[in-house]
């Protein structure tokens, strides 16, 4: 017996141990190498006319014989002498396909052949399930044929063998059932059948199976017979030409792949050529998946190398905002692990991730600009999503984003961009103007804006507090909120004015209240925003009421901490605070109760809950007495 060189009895340890995370990936490296033989064998008959061949002869075929425990993957493609047995299977990680390969580079029939192989150990991911793996091969054009033997790590054996075809035929010698594993899953034809769909469903040579299929007679009994049948699709419907491809063969793959009842809201192709070289399908859905904003969740695009399933999601080739997108991608030009189960992070992949990513932007700005219906679809769906990719990683995805923003408008009752917005302002508006909450009514410093003729953009959802606070600015303008002193309206310097002066005026009577209210404000001032409300709760300093609220919600979380400093807003022209600066004069305990009051009313009309219901109750009693 020959003993395996160079350290590799080692290496094989290690290989069929440890380089492959699932058993089942063996099936792909077989039918991989098998799918090389073809193509060498191809090449050779592009070159020789003497070979007197056609590409269509050429098939791989997988057998099972459960009695024996064996299966079998033959293929007839260029066969291998004693010698390159001897080179190719005896020496670990030495590949004749990637020696083949390499011969390429200066044939002008190079673009007709890409071989798969590079690595030479795929051949070895056999020893996982087969306690013995022999290949009987006759090479194109030898009348001798050879046997290797193998039993693993212990060595091989080659010997002179009888076969009628040029080709190759391996024979795993299934392993027996363990506690934990189970081999006999390997020659069930289901089985089978869907590894190939999983992993070599592309392969470009048709993968043959004998099938039985069962018939029931109409006297009830039934008889069974078995077909030799193509097991694989050969060809992806994104290789195919255009022409060849409708929108409803697309949907139709969308839906059988990915089971969703409902058509995709909108399909990509994308064929690039340049440095990187690559073929992309992909489809923006129409609804989230019932899991899709949980942990469970798992993103990413299938990826192919060569038509040979590399990762079924690989979350890499699309930036986590974009992770609602489903589809393949396909390219020859990926630097691969050994295992060609991962990827190294290479250059390639990040110039495919780049263009995918301005891909998808395009599409769902078109869709936003041609399709307005489909994209308010799109957003009911998936905004939050790109609200989450403002926020996270320090807003580094914002500029890409924020045009695809939609919020309600308060003057026009639906949603828009950004953009609209912008467009919509006059030269003298000097900011983009948010209040949180969509009822207009409860926020009176939104009706003082609205009208001063300009629109407000109403955040309803607990990360628009992030979202605003992370973006600052869309185009030239600041996004400011209705809450702020400032607001730039065209009488604000006007108004900033008379408030100093009523600030002077009333200092007694607004100190008075401060001390009435305690700690539960750190400020009450009088207010010319406020339209037909006697007051108001808005906050100083970086914490608003909106994260306060949002911080207490979150579990286990020390939202407790995260106080927004209050201030109570006064309507210095609502009968309510002439009441209150009457009372300071001859009924300061009344005085006390109506400032506890308006702090209540403040606090019902912000959403703020009353820790005290039975005091702001006595209270009321009170007032009503």
């Amino acid at each position: 017996m020959k003993q395996f060189q160079t350290e590799s009895k080692r290496l094989l340890e290690l290989m069929i141990n440890s380089i492959y995370t699932r058993k089942e990936v063996f099936l792909r490296e077989l039918i991989s190498n098998a799918s090389d033989a073809l193509d060498k064998l191809a090449f050779r008959a592009l070159t020789d006319s003497s070979v007197g061949l056609d590409r269509s002869d050429l098939y791989i075929k997988l057998d099972i014989d459960k009695d024996a425990r064996t299966l079998t993957i033959s293929d007839n493609g260029i066969g291998m002498t004693a010698k390159e047995l001897e080179k190719n299977l005896g020496v670990i990680a030495k590949s004749g396909s990637l020696e083949f390969k390499e011969g390429l580079e200066q044939n002008e029939n190079s673009d007709a052949i890409d071989v798969i192989g590079q690595f030479g150990v795929g051949f070895y991911s056999a020893f996982m399930v087969a306690e013995r793996v022999e290949v009987l091969s006759k090479a194109f054009g030898s009348d001798k044929a050879n046997l290797w033997i193998s039993s693993g790590t212990d060595g091989y054996d080659i010997e002179s063998a009888e076969k009628a075809e040029y080709g190759t035929t391996i024979t795993l010698y299934i392993k027996p059932d363990a506690d934990e594993e189970t081999y006999s899953e390997y020659m069930e034809t289901y089985r089978l059948r869907e590894l190939i769909k999983k992993y070599s469903d592309y392969i470009r040579y048709p993968i043959k199976m004998d099938i039985t299929h069962t018939h029931a007679e109409e006297n009830g009994e039934s008889h069974e017979h078995t077909e030799t049948e193509t097991v694989n699709s050969m060809l992806p419907i994104w290789r195919r030409p255009k022409a060849d491809v409708t929108d409803e063969d697309r949907e139709q793959f969308y839906q059988d792949k990915y089971y969703d009842t409902a058509k995709p809201l909108s399909t990509l192709t994308v064929n690039a050529e340049g440095l990187v070289s690559f073929t992309a399908l992909l489809f923006i859905p129409r609804k989230a998946p019932y899991n899709y904003y949980t942990r469970d969740f798992q993103p990413g695009l299938e990826l192919y190398s060569d038509g040979v399933l590399i990762m079924d999601k690989c979350s890499d080739l699309l930036p986590e905002c974009f992770r609602f997108a489903r589809g393949v991608v396909d390219t020859r030009d990926l630097t691969l692990n050994i295992s060609r189960e991962t990827l190294q992070h290479d250059r390639q992949l990040r110039v495919i991730a780049r263009n995918l990513e301005k891909r998808v932007k395009d599409e769902l700005k078109r869709l936003m600009t041609e399709a307005p219906d489909d994209y308010a679809e799109f957003w009911n769906a998936f905004g939050l999503q790109l609200k989450y990719g403002i926020i996270s990683d320090f807003g580094s995805k914002k500029e890409l984003l924020s045009d695809l923003l939609m919020f309600r408008s308060a003057k026009l009752k639906k949603l828009i961009s950004l953009q609209e917005y912008a467009d919509a302002m006059t030269e003298e508006q000097q900011y983009i103007y948010y209040a949180f909450g969509d009822e207009t009514h409860a926020n009176p410093r939104t009706e003082t804006v609205l009208d001063s003729g300009y629109d407000v953009i109403c955040l309803g959802e607990d990360t628009d507090e992030f979202v605003v606070q992370t973006l600052t600015k869309f185009g030239e303008k600041e996004l400011r909120s209705v809450n702020n002193d400032d607001l730039g309206l065209p009488d604000s310097a006007e108004k900033k004015d008379e408030l100093e002066k009523l600030g002077t005026e009333y200092k007694d009577v607004l100190e008075f209240a401060q001390s009435a209210l305690g700690d539960a404000v750190a400020e009450v001032r009088v207010s010319l925003n406020l339209k037909s409300a006697p007051s108001y709760l808005t906050t100083r300093g970086y914490v608003t009421l909106e994260l306060e609220r949002y911080f207490k919600s979150l579990p286990n979380s020390e939202g407790e901490q995260m106080k927004a400093e209050r201030v109570l807003e006064l309507n210095a022209e609502h009968p309510a605070f002439a009441e209150l600066k009457e009372a300071y004069i001859s009924d300061k305990p009344k005085a006390e109760k109506i400032a506890k009051l308006m702090l209540y009313r403040a606090l019902l009309i912000a959403g703020v809950e009353i820790t005290d219901p039975g005091a702001f109750a006595e209270l009321l009693d009170s007032l009503m007495i």
